[in-house]
């Protein structure tokens, strides 16, 4: 028997489809893979650039609040220190005018309500 020559048979052709189309497949879940990974590694970096991007607000607004306590800090400890300089000069003796000091301190938020007390009893006696 003398085999065929020229154009494959039914088998071979059903053979040769089968080949190309598994090939075709495993190229084709190659390129999903790759695909699938290159997006989820693209989701993680957008997810790490925006927690770095919300640490880096949440240190900026820390030392801004820290910053502005100091400030305020820094404006109480020059307030009181303001304040007994002015008695010495006036000499103490005016009674009127370091009463009328304490109550501007006081008015000013410097001195508490008990401290004012405590300032006007010692002025008084």
């Amino acid at each position: 028997m003398r085999g065929r020559i020229g154009r494959p048979g039914l088998i071979g052709t059903m053979a040769r489809t089968a080949v190309v189309a598994g090939t075709a497949s495993a190229v084709a879940g190659g390129v999903q893979h790759r695909q699938a990974n290159r997006w989820n590694a693209q989701q993680q970096q957008a997810a790490e650039e925006q927690m770095a991007a919300q640490q880096q607000q949440q240190s900026q607004a820390q030392v801004a609040e820290m910053q502005a306590q100091l400030n305020a800090m820094q404006a109480q400890q020059a307030a009181p220190a303001a304040a007994p300089a002015a008695p010495a000069a006036a000499g103490g003796g005016d009674l009127m005018a370091e009463l009328e000091k304490l109550a501007n301190m006081k008015a000013a938020g410097i001195l508490s309500d008990a401290e004012f007390a405590a300032a006007k009893a010692k002025l008084l006696g």
